[in-house]
């Protein structure tokens, strides 16, 4: 599970946090990210992937 790949969409912005919509996860919740650990040019909408434990637009 750990090298699987999953994909999310920014939900919203929110200071220093990113709240992620997992792209196959049919509930309405959200995964609250630190934005360090995300990449700078994100807006609410990007669309990243998780993989190798790192976030990154795809």
């Amino acid at each position: 599970m750990l090298l699987d790949r999953i994909y999310y969409t920014v939900n919203s912005l929110e200071g220093d946090y990113a709240y992620l919509k997992k792209e196959d996860d049919v509930s309405d919740e959200l995964k609250c990210v630190a934005r360090a650990l995300l990449p700078a040019e994100i807006a609410e909408g990007s669309r990243l992937v998780y993989e190798m434990m790192e976030y990154s637009i795809v």
